[in-house]
């Protein structure tokens, strides 16, 4: 089979690995461990949902036993309702029956969701066993499935349990897209956007050229790899210079403050977690506008592009003080003080904290519903 494979190295000191994209590639997975120097006869416990299995379970087993490797498939539901301690506990049950040893692999096949608890399950099974994250949605593809970040959430909020645990190899085939529904593709559309805004005007005048970006079929598919390549990209160069969210990988949480907030006040599952960004990514920008820290221009192509895409713009009827008080519960929250990723200009962000909670109610008072 002919195919473009791009890779892209995630530099990390300790655990460096690759990003491989291309097209027909989930049919190589075995051949990929093996460039990536996984051991032949090992264990292997794929984890994945129905939605991606049916489709895909039978084509990549007979990869992995092709390339001697024992794996098993282990299909448990998906849906950020279903992420929590619980399903980790399915998949160690699975671990277990399995005899996965220290040195057996986890591969997660599958959207975000998946890609946490597996890459969770990893982390924690025997203190640690090796993952490797196949994601078959565009936001796992772009953001959930590179850069370690694994986790469950807690009732009380999102992801608050969890460990920073890199994969080995992160394998992209666009053409798993296609199960994808069209909401859940809107959904990582908001992260590429996120990608755009906050370093990538080159990314960001690709999307403002595209006439549709509501669906896949939107997109032709040299576009599509584009929009993946580029995103990749600025995940692992931000990854690879803070690998633990020391320093500068936080601006990847651009507009996901707001967004966590709105996913834990309406439930989970209510708000698609991309849908969450965009309306957290509207807010944001309004914050800044009314400080004074970016034009009510650049404010407004961010506006333009989320509506585009078909992405929700209106804050959810929530009361404010509701809001400030989960904004404090957010793992990002340092002394008791918010700190937001603030947009300059297009491509280009800043940390700020000490916003005063007037300012913020102030700007959530005035969101358009």
């Amino acid at each position: 089979m002919h195919q473009t494979i791009h890779r892209i190295p995630v530099r990390l000191t300790n655990n460096p690995y690759e990003i491989v994209i291309g097209k027909g590639s989930i049919n190589c997975i075995g051949e990929e461990l093996l460039k990536a120097g996984i051991k032949k006869g090992i264990k292997i416990l794929v984890v994945s949902n129905e939605d991606v299995a049916i489709p895909y379970g039978d084509i990549f087993l007979k990869s992995l036993e092709k390339c001697g490797y024992q794996p098993s498939l282990l299909i448990i539901e998906a849906g950020e309702n279903q992420k929590n301690p619980e399903s980790v506990a399915l998949i160690h049950d699975a671990a277990f029956s399995a005899n996965l040893e220290r040195g057996s692999l986890m591969i997660a096949l599958g959207g975000g969701v998946i890609g946490d608890m597996t890459g969770f399950a990893a982390a924690t099974w025997l203190r640690g066993i090796s993952v490797v994250q196949v994601p078959t949605t565009l936001l796992a593809m772009v953001d959930a499935a590179i850069g370690g970040k694994t986790g469950v959430n807690h009732k009380k909020g999102k992801n608050l349990i969890g460990a920073f645990h890199q994969p080995k190899l992160v394998l992209i085939d666009p053409s798993t897209l296609k199960t994808l529904p069209e909401r859940e593709f809107r959904a990582g559309m908001a992260e590429v956007i996120k990608y755009a805004v906050i370093g990538d005007t080159i990314l960001f005048n690709l999307l403002e050229n595209c006439a549709d970006l509501k669906n896949l079929l939107a997109l032709n598919d040299k576009t599509l790899e584009e929009i993946i390549i580029h995103s990749c990209s600025a995940k692992a160069e931000i990854v690879s210079l803070d690998e633990r969210e020391g320093g500068i990988r936080a601006i990847l949480n651009y507009g996901h403050t707001f967004g966590h907030a709105i996913e834990n006040l309406c439930g989970y599952g209510t708000w698609l977690h991309g849908e969450a960004v965009s309306i957290g990514m509207i807010a944001i920008g309004e914050l800044a506008v009314q400080l004074n820290s970016w034009s009510k221009e650049d404010a407004s192509r961010q506006k333009e592009l989320l509506l585009k895409t078909g992405l929700p713009v209106l804050w959810p009827d929530l009361k404010t003080e509701d809001v400030y008080k989960s904004l404090l519960g957010d793992k990002k929250v340092k002394e008791g003080r918010v700190n937001f990723v603030m947009p300059k200009q297009i491509g280009e962000v800043e940390i700020k904290d000490g916003i005063s909670k007037d300012s913020i109610k102030q700007c959530l008072d005035n969101l358009p519903r």
